[in-house]
């Protein structure tokens, strides 16, 4: 990103540039950023978008020799191709030999970094990966923005937060906008507030759907897996997350038994240092044999209903029923 930064800061572009990775706010901004420095607003008859399946080698190399109308420079861009996990030899190659006035823009979620053309863009320009911003890095931004629109908030309200929005920092964009206009007026933004117009990501209600289950509270985790078919989930992937969540729990004790600190826990489970503080109380109320009999249930219920003996619905309605007793 600081080698982007600087390019820009200079004037000085290399031929081509792949942004990859997880976090798709990232990386859509500095691709906006490249393509505001490298062509005019109204310049649409230099810079060409090549969408998914669109994006082909020839079509890119074709629309690559094509010179510039009155200006500089020609931009393509390109999302989502999937090249990068594929043979792409002819755009590898051209890419050694680009025009001078070309420029070429590659943003993709998923490369595999063996491939001919990862190694030729790391040879003839710049690869940029763009992952999952860390815990401490979204507080800092996160505070930023705060900060341009005047307004506080407390260290456990910021974690509370990031709880509710997840770390996807365009979700967390959206979120920060319904709180600025919800606290038009204060300069404080308290729990109440993200409370009264923050959105659960699902991650957190399956998150609830547990600590109900862990409480024996049967109806409770059954109300909240009905609220998530009616927001359209698909069964198998909240029984995938359900077991996932298990998984991090039995993960948390076995780690915290060994004597690791939150830090080092949050570090070797994926998750940030204050969701290890949620997971603990879990984690001491369960014994370490009675978590591993509740993933070898789940892995048998994925398998029931991937083999056609349960319904998808049924299966999980079956594993909360049988845990929440």
């Amino acid at each position: 990103m600081k080698q982007i930064d600087q390019a820009i800061k200079d004037n000085q572009f290399a031929g081509v540039y792949l942004l990859y990775g997880e976090e798709e706010f990232l990386k859509t901004r500095y691709r906006q950023r490249l393509v505001r420095a490298l062509v005019a607003p109204d310049d649409t008859m230099n810079l060409t978008r090549f969408l998914e399946k669109d994006a082909t080698e020839d079509a890119i190399i074709s629309q690559g020799e094509t010179m510039p109308f009155f200006a500089p420079r020609r931009v393509i861009v390109a999302e989502n191709t999937g090249l990068f996990k594929r043979s792409a030899d002819a755009l590898a190659d051209y890419l050694g030999k680009l025009p001078e006035y070309l420029v070429l823009i590659f943003q993709e979620t998923e490369i595999d970094k063996r491939g001919r053309l990862y190694k030729a863009v790391k040879k003839y320009g710049h690869a940029a990966e763009f992952p999952v911003q860390k815990e401490e890095i979204l507080m800092r931004w996160v505070l930023g923005e705060l900060k341009k629109e005047q307004k506080k908030i407390t260290r456990p309200d910021m974690e509370y937060f990031l709880s509710m929005s997840g770390t996807d920092m365009g979700n967390i964009t959206q979120e920060l906008e319904k709180l600025f206009s919800y606290t038009l007026g204060r300069d404080v933004i308290t729990h109440a507030d993200i409370d009264a117009v923050c959105t659960r990501q699902i991650t957190n209600r399956i998150f609830d759907m547990v600590r109900a289950v862990g409480a024996h509270d049967q109806r409770r985790a059954l109300e909240l897996y009905e609220d998530l078919l009616s927001l359209k989930e698909q069964p198998m992937r909240i029984l995938y997350l359900l077991a996932r969540e298990f998984n991090v729990i039995y993960q948390v004790k076995c780690l915290s038994e060994a004597g690791q600190n939150q830090k080092d826990i949050a570090g070797k489970v994926g998750v940030p240092p204050f969701a290890v503080r949620n997971y603990m109380p879990l984690a001491r109320q369960y014994e370490k044999k009675y978590l591993e009999s509740v993933l070898e249930a789940f892995t048998e219920a994925e398998t029931d209903v991937k083999t056609g003996r349960l319904n998808d619905r049924l299966a999980v309605e079956l594993m909360l029923i049988r845990y929440s007793v």
